[in-house]
């Protein structure tokens, strides 16, 4: 098989199809659009196609011609609630985009599919396609597991695998991953404090929730630095702080959310209950109460070292030596793949493809409304996936 020559012939088909799906994009659980566009491109493929109950996805059973292992390949297919700001002539004029690359993952898990099933008498062994809705704030994959994913092909999984662009940080073209904790658990901490309101001149006969709030916002910076090991470390961002309604009225509550990310199951444990008890301790000092939530959104993205090393193997014999540089530590982000490699051993890898000319290190990020991603990158994307499931599947007849 030579997987790379056959996807680069699909490049017209994936550039039209990415473009296709980047014009319309969809947030959440509920895509119909992307999923009608996804099953378009399925159409006619020797696989076995079925639709989620509650939500958007779609799943593809491609049946080798002997008998053999599972592998699983995901990609994800929902947007995000950001105006984009490209000027791209095939941008999004919805309120919304793709500003994390997902129109990439699921045109080129779709041209894996062709390509693997051009060659399905040569794999011995399923390959199961997880077009995921949702990965965005959703939890898509969780909901995916519930309806059976695993189950769909008559036998768990022996493998599974995503990649996921990047649009700054890594070169166009060059896949990246690492052995073990790849990206953060991602938790939030809702804060409402509640004092008494009064004049703004007169403090002292009130309960100040903004002075106390400051104080948990600073105190659990504080906290973090002191509790936590710098090489298994905990990062806590507040992104959102309201109170009050003039600058000379003490409101009676201020509500603050905090973005909470950690690299360990132990250190998410332990910050799940020291947030919770910071704030209720400043509360006591300051005199006012207050209600900390602590809510687990996802956990830590764990690749299997082997499968790790193996995705990193595939990519050099494939692809070229210079094309893969081994992630040095965790990225700060999250993912709900999580889910799936906490059940099923594999890899999750990131594919630069910050657009053509463009500084890797200066890129607007993934989540910028000014985010724009290489389409020269869907092709070996493709023909990855695609090499992934066909190292583990080739039939030795």
């Amino acid at each position: 098989m030579n997987l790379r020559d056959d996807a680069r012939a699909l490049s017209d088909d994936l550039v039209r199809l990415r473009r296709t799906l980047h014009r319309t994009p969809e947030v959440g659980l509920d895509l119909p659009r992307t999923q009608e566009t996804v099953l378009a491109e399925l159409a006619g493929l020797p696989l076995e196609v079925s639709t989620g109950g509650g939500l958007s996805s779609v799943t593809a059973v491609l049946r080798g011609a002997a008998p053999g292992p599972v592998v699983l390949l995901r990609g994800d297919m929902d947007a995000l609630p950001v105006a984009e700001r490209t000027g791209l002539d095939f941008a999004a004029d919805n309120g919304r985009m793709h500003a994390c690359g997902h129109d990439l993952h699921t045109t080129m898990l779709t041209g894996a599919a062709k390509l693997l099933a051009a060659h399905r008498d040569r794999l011995a062994g399923d390959v199961v396609f997880m077009f995921q809705p949702g990965e965005e704030g959703f939890d898509g994959a969780r909901h995916m597991l519930a309806e059976g994913l695993l189950d769909v092909a008559g036998r768990r999984p022996d493998a599974a695998y995503a990649v996921h662009v990047m649009s700054a940080g890594l070169p166009s073209g060059v896949f990246g991953t690492r052995g073990g904790p790849a990206l953060a658990a991602s938790n939030v901490l809702r804060v409402t404090v509640r004092g008494a309101g009064g004049h703004g001149s007169m403090p002292h006969r009130a309960k100040d929730p903004v002075q106390a709030g400051c104080a948990m916002v600073t105190a659990l910076q504080a906290w973090i630095t002191r509790t936590f090991d710098v090489f298994d470390p905990v990062i806590l961002t507040v992104g959102t702080f309201h109170a009050g309604t003039q600058q000379n009225v003490i409101p009676d509550t201020a509500v603050f959310e905090a973005t909470v990310r950690s690299f360990s199951a132990d250190a998410q444990a332990r910050v799940k209950d020291g947030t919770v008890e910071v704030c209720r301790g400043i509360a006591a000092a300051y005199g006012v109460a207050v209600d900390a939530e602590f809510a687990e959104l996802y956990p830590v993205t764990v690749n299997d070292h082997a499968e790790a090393e193996f995705a990193a193997h595939t990519v050099r014999e494939a692809l070229g030596e210079e094309r893969f540089a081994p992630l040095p530590q965790p990225l700060h982000g999250s993912e709900d793949f999580s889910r799936v490699l906490a059940e099923v051993p594999g890899a999750m890898l990131t594919l630069g493809a910050p657009p053509a000319g463009a500084d890797p290190e200066h890129s607007p990020n993934n989540h910028s409304p000014l985010a724009e991603f290489d389409d020269a990158v869907l092709a070996d994307g493709a023909a990855v996936y695609a090499e992934l499931a066909a190292r583990r599947l080739t039939h030795p007849g």
